[in-house]
């Protein structure tokens, strides 16, 4: 029941739904409903954190006993409050902020916050009651923000304070610079100009211990939001979208802003050249074998890379003609590889972020085959992305050829195969 992005009206509208699902959960028998909202401690809090205890007023308005667990930011992919953070941070080395941003508030990560609506489940019976949930620490939007670019490797940020920056101005400039909407951050500011901290007479404490290992810090739920992309695990294969995720890594139902920025040249070709000859070409891309056209460019890309101390060209390939995961190939790396199916390729090369090349074929319906060719980009920082829009014209110039002349090649490679099965002497010409 959260509706921050319909419009200005968000509140009537989650009242209405609140009222609407209590009313059913009590005629269908349901005996406990757990509730999470927002940390509500300030007369003049927010309209978000406002319409938040309301939802929790809504649904107790029946016999079904509430149990209503209010957070303060949560630390995950996919959490508002936490991908304005991600975003500002990596876009803005120096940023003018309202003195707001120095007020205190309780994040929690969504490990912890879902070890506590497990536990709810388990209870042995019933409860009704609100209960704040925070993290081990509390600090400032602004300190998160500097922990989350040391975390990142960026360099710390220069935060200038300012007293006429409204909350309306202020997400105009967050949905400016921020792929996070402005109608998603005007409610999210509003929320920050009062101190969001867990109070202690509404600890759940009596009720559902920590867990064993205790709550994690703000730099470890950083961490844990950051392991996709810092473990190179970004996913980019289909396949790949239906498998579940780790709670506070980006899941396919979040939002696109979500998560770490992925930037994409994406190709798309349909050819008659077979599966077997499309992936045999791919399997011989790179070393003495060329990148299918483009490769002066590539040599210079290399020596660019060995001249600020990086690998550059020189490592060429194990094998001229197949390649097995962990392979070196020039100054890429095979990150996954399924034969006749796709390729993943991790660059390692200094770079201002991390980057990757994929090839994936796949047969349609109709007999021809498909081939994608994907580089994907996530920057560090705004020098990350400056870089990744300056070389994007020699994309135009690289990429483009490059899946043509791999088409080339495999369907070349067809009719070396059809004319060695099929010699022209057996042909009858008369």
């Amino acid at each position: 029941m959260h509706s921050i992005n319909l419009g200005p009206n968000f509140d009537e509208i989650e009242s209405a739904m609140a009222r609407n699902f209590a009313q059913a959960a009590q005629s269908c028998g349901v005996k406990q409903i757990v509730y999470l909202g927002g940390i509500n401690n300030d007369a003049k809090t927010s309209k978000h954190l406002t319409s938040r205890a309301n939802t929790g007023k809504e649904l107790a308005t029946t016999s079904v006993p509430v149990l209503e667990l209010r957070a303060g930011i949560i630390i995950g992919s996919g959490s508002a409050s936490f991908e304005m953070l991600r975003h500002l941070t990596h876009r803005l080395p120096i940023m003018t902020t309202p003195k707001w941003v120095m007020n205190k508030t309780h994040p929690i990560a969504v490990r912890d916050v879902l070890w506590y609506l497990r536990s709810c489940a388990k209870l042995e019976k019933p409860v009704a009651g609100v209960f704040d949930i925070g993290g081990p620490e509390i600090l400032s939007y602004a300190d998160m923000m500097q922990k989350f670019a040391k975390l990142s490797g960026l360099r710390k940020r220069l935060i200038i304070k300012v007293p006429v920056l409204t909350p309306k101005l202020s997400s105009l400039w967050i949905g400016f610079v921020t792929p996070v909407p402005t109608a998603l951050a005007r409610p999210l500011v509003g929320s920050l100009i009062s101190e969001v901290v867990a109070d202690p007479k509404k600890s759940i404490d009596k009720l559902i211990p920590k867990p064993k290992e205790g709550l994690i810090d703000v730099e470890g739920a950083i961490n844990l939001a950051l392991s996709n992309v810092s473990s190179n695990t970004v996913s980019t294969r289909w396949s790949d979208a239906t498998l579940p995720t780790a709670p506070w890594q980006k899941a396919q139902s979040d939002p696109e802003w979500a998560g770490e920025m992925l930037l994409k040249d994406k190709k798309v070709r349909t050819t008659d050249a077979s599966i077997k000859s499309l992936w045999a070409a791919i399997e011989e891309i790179g070393g003495d074998n060329g990148w299918y056209g483009a490769d002066f460019l590539w040599y210079l890309r290399g020596v660019l890379d060995r001249m600020i101390g990086g690998v550059g060209l020189r490592r060429g390939r194990r094998d001229p003609v197949h390649l097995r995961v962990g392979d070196s190939l020039d100054f890429w790396r095979v990150e996954s590889l399924v034969p006749e199916q796709s390729l993943k390729l991790y660059a390692e090369m200094i770079l201002p972020g991390k980057a990757w090349l994929e090839f994936r074929i796949s047969k349609l319906a109709n007999g021809q085959s498909e081939v994608v060719q994907e580089a994907s980009f996530s920057p560090r920082g705004l020098g990350g992305q400056l870089y990744w829009y300056a070389v994007l014209p020699f994309h135009t110039l690289v990429f483009p050829t490059m899946i043509r002349n791999l088409i080339r090649s495999a369907n070349r490679k067809d009719y070396a195969e059809m004319i060695k099965t099929n010699p022209v002497d057996n042909f009858d010409l008369s």
